[in-house]
């Protein structure tokens, strides 16, 4: 006997099993192996249970441990009951509590709508299996569930973990066990028609065992649930599959504004939990954009996470980003878990009945990398299945079933993706988040792995080539619809699909220049609208130059070059493109291609006047006018009159220019092009302000700018919200005109401060726009508001200031009235002289309110 003392004691005063087991046999003066021997059990098993690992034994092996430490009376009652502790609580008629015989669910994150989804589920099938890659967090999702539903199972719940080299019999004894009987017709009767639940986890070590006896249990005890864990599904009928997504990470871009903005993306914030539990300091504001970097590129998988934060001991989170961002599939560690029994030599061979012991029970405890977790989920693919997802690995984000299916297309001939993608899916390797068709996602790791696989192989090139022609096709499809109805969705497409088209167009302008080139000339009115108008012209410029690209088809280069012109109009270098444009024009015209020959126009119309050859701009304008109403294009129509609407406002016939813009705004909305819809207002905001309707100007432009800000063109939203601090200061509003200027360009000068303003314009920010005419209209509201507030001599430094950045701005009025408002606050008669020549440069004509001041500034230099 060992004295009381010695035994440790449970929560409920009771003797732990281990420790009573131990207690006994060094009392009758045994060896593990001799008690084991001695009672025809397993050394493991008796090894087991004094370790506490095997924490509800058979019944049948209890019995012969009792019967070999010569236990009787009330010893060997306390020894049962201690050993099996829920078969002394089994209900019977009357009891409320069922019995649970399952570790306490530990707080898990982010997993609140899987808890409650699972739970139901479990209402409606008989089988629910939870798949996915290990480490995911299916035994500690199960665990929190059984828990969840326990008081809808009133004849109990219950957990069995299967063991390596289990048979059939093995997983029924141990089941019936765990509901403390040893025969399954006993448990039969045990449940009757009371419902009860099951858990079994880890059924990919012995599946088809466990399928087996599922299949028994269920037929025999119809009320039985039975909730499984493993990577893949157990293939019983009526079997609910319900993969375990990883959890949900920082999207691209988004970076958590400090420690408790993580909670927002649970990966984070287990990332981070993790990481407390191995040094005192929490993230620092430094380290918060490479923690959201790196949980992105764990694909938010626990297992990853827990492996990747143990490092924190001695590496700061930049650090662990650094080392191990590319190489996460080389994460290893040691992790908590249950461990089987297994067979033994005894009777008591079978699956441990034991719970988990940990958050993240899954595979057997010891050293396990990443690499092979998603390796065991890789073998359970069929060879075509495996093929397929090598392929998969090419995509570097969210893709479609469609785009999927023309990544996998062998010799042209399409085949249905959807059954191979759902297999996927059960097994884990696949994410699916989201309604819209871009809701496909590989996890990094499983991306890593494959594209290993695929490399070893030897399949990469043929894989990485035939990314960059499916990629090609779906932006050479979706260019066209960047204008009209289709401009939001054409852009949210592409949004989506940017790190495949980086990947693409990097990958084949190296070893397919002409697809790299076909892909780049669809893409300018998309780069233009997210500010990527420099990179966008360099890299067209480049494949233009490549002599691999001569031979390509000439309309495709004629496109590449209005690409080109375009970009470079919004950082002021059209001048240098004009050449190719008017080469652009006779390809499209020789061919017939009526499309690029009016868009070839339209640019023309945008680059000549910056050059002063207005007259030809118009002349343009009227071509590209013409041909679109006798080919019946709507749009263009509308384009081309926009493009005269600003010759109009240069010669100052504002009534015309207005009547244009009505035309143009009918015709957008004829056409459904929304965004054509905004510029025009946007103009008719500045023609407002040119009448000199300031207030009802500055109000049209601030309703514009929101709509500009919605359709994702920042260029022209700062360039509307600069007119709008122009009409305010035009008004004598000067302090709302500074609120814009301080919105706009927060680096420049601080009101009331006088700072030679060509200093402070070297500062500024370029916005993907026309930087030059930012800084005139900077300079304008600037003057006008020194000039309000009575100060000359500032006012002076600004337009002069404004007028130098106008100088050569296409078409536009701004040198003009910088030129007038210079005039009016130096009174110099150099300057007169210097607006006359803008004037023929330009061809822009004065306004009524302009020729007025002028006046009353001769007027004063006569007196």
């Amino acid at each position: 006997m060992t004295p009381d003392h010695d035994r440790a004691r449970g929560p409920d005063g009771r003797t732990g099993l281990s420790d009573l087991l131990r207690g006994h046999r060094l009392a009758v003066g045994l060896t593990q192996a001799e008690l084991a021997g001695r009672a025809g059990v397993g050394v493991r098993t008796v090894r087991d249970l004094e370790r506490g690992r095997a924490v509800r034994p058979q019944r049948t092996t209890v019995d012969l441990l009792a019967d070999a430490l010569g236990l009787s009376g009330d010893e060997r009652r306390e020894f049962v009951d201690t050993a099996r502790p829920a078969a002394s609580r089994l209900p019977g008629p009357g009891t409320d509590d069922p019995p649970v015989a399952l570790p306490q669910p530990v707080p898990l994150l982010g997993r609140e709508r899987d808890v409650a989804e699972v739970s139901g589920l479990l209402d409606a099938y008989p089988v629910v299996s939870l798949v996915g890659l290990a480490g995911v967090g299916k035994t500690a999702l199960a665990v929190t569930v059984a828990h969840a539903v326990a008081a809808r199972h009133p004849a109990g719940v219950a957990g069995v973990l299967v063991g390596e080299g289990s048979d059939s019999p093995d997983v029924l004894a141990a089941s019936a066990s765990m509901f403390g009987v040893n025969r399954l017709a006993d448990l039969s009767c045990r449940i009757g028609d009371r419902r009860a639940l099951l858990l079994v986890d880890a059924v990919d070590r012995a599946p088809d065992a466990v399928a087996e006896a599922l299949r028994v249990l269920t037929a025999a005890v119809p009320t039985l649930r039975v909730l499984v864990t493993g990577r893949r599904p157990v293939g019983l009928p009526g079997e609910l599959v319900r993969p375990v997504a990883p959890l949900d990470v920082p999207p691209a871009g988004a970076v958590p504004a400090d420690r408790a903005d993580l909670d927002r993306w649970p990966a984070a914030a287990l990332f981070a939990a993790r990481l407390a539990q191995v040094r005192p300091e929490p993230p620092t504001p430094v380290e918060l954009p490479a923690l959201a970097a790196l949980v992105r590129r764990l694909g938010g998988l626990p297992l990853a996470i827990e492996l990747m934060a143990a490092r924190g001991r001695i590496l700061d989170v930049t650090e662990l980003l650094d080392r191990y961002g590319d190489r996460v599939l080389d994460l290893s560690g040691g992790r908590p878990g249950w461990e089987p029994a297994g067979p033994s030599a005894g009777p008591s061979a079978g699956p441990s009945a034991g719970p988990s012991a940990g958050p993240s029970a899954g595979p057997s405890a010891g050293t396990v990398t990443l690499r092979d977790a998603v390796a065991t989920s890789y073998r359970l693919l069929a060879p075509a299945d495996r093929a397929a997802l090598r392929r998969l690995s090419a995509f570097r984000n969210r893709w479609s079933v469609e785009l999927a299916e023309d990544l996998l297309a062998d010799g042209g001939r399409r085949w249905d993706a959807a059954p191979m993608l759902d297999r996927l899916r059960e097994l884990g390797l696949l994410s699916v988040r989201g309604s819209g068709p871009f809701r496909f996602r590989l996890l990094d790791a499983v991306r890593d792995f494959a594209a290993e696989q695929a490399d070893a192989d030897g399949e990469t090139a043929r894989i990485r080539m035939r990314h960059a022609v499916v990629v090609a096709g779906l932006v050479h499809r979706t260019a066209p619809g960047l204008v009209g109805a289709q401009m939001s969705g054409a852009v949210r497409l592409l949004d989506e699909a940017t790190s495949d088209i980086t990947a693409a167009l990097a990958y084949s302008a190296e070893h397919a220049p002409e697809t790299a080139l076909l892909l780049a000339a669809s893409l300018p009115r998309w780069w233009r609208l997210r500010g990527r108008d420099v990179s966008g012209r360099h890299r067209l410029r480049e494949l233009l130059a490549d002599p691999r690209t001569a031979g390509a088809r000439p309309t495709l280069r004629a496109w590449a070059m209005l690409g080109a012109a375009r970009l470079a109009a919004e950082h002021g270098a059209g001048a240098e493109e004009l050449p190719g444009v008017r080469a652009a024009l006779v390809i499209f015209t020789e061919a017939g291609d009526v499309t690029g020959e009016l868009s070839a126009r339209s640019v023309l119309c945008a680059l000549l006047p910056g050059l002063g050859a207005h007259d030809e701009a118009r002349e343009q304008a009227e071509a590209a006018l013409a041909a679109a109403t006798r080919h019946h294009r709507v749009r263009e129509m509308a384009v081309a009159q926009a493009h005269l609407t600003w010759h109009d406002v240069r010669e100052a016939r504002l009534a015309g220019a207005r009547r244009r813009l009505a035309t143009v705004d009918r015709l957008a909305a004829q056409c459904g092009d929304q965004r054509l819809r905004v510029l025009a207002r946007a103009d008719q905001a500045e023609l407002t302000r040119l009448e000199g309707r300031y207030a009802e100007a500055a109000e049209q432009g601030r309703r514009v700018a929101a709509a500009l800000a919605e359709l994702g063109d920042p260029g022209r939203r700062r360039r509307t919200i600069g007119a709008v601090g122009l009409a305010l200061a035009h008004a004598g509003r000067t302090d709302e005109a500074l609120a814009t200027v301080a919105e706009l360009w927060p680096s420049g000068a601080v009101p009331g401060r006088r700072r030679p303003p060509a200093v402070e314009m070297l500062d500024l920010p370029g916005s993907g726009g026309d930087v030059r005419t930012e800084d005139a209209l900077r300079g304008l509201i600037e003057g006008h508001v020194a000039l309000h507030r009575g100060d000359r001599e500032v006012a002076a430094e600004w337009f002069a200031a404004a007028a130098d950045a106008a100088e050569g701005v296409a078409g536009r009025r701004d040198l003009v009235e910088a030129l007038v408002g210079l005039a009016v606050s130096t009174a110099d008669p150099a300057v007169l002289d210097r607006l006359d020549a803008a004037r023929q440069v330009t061809g822009v004509s004065l306004l009524p309110q302009e020729e007025e001041l002028l006046f009353s500034l001769s007027a004063r230099r006569r007196r």
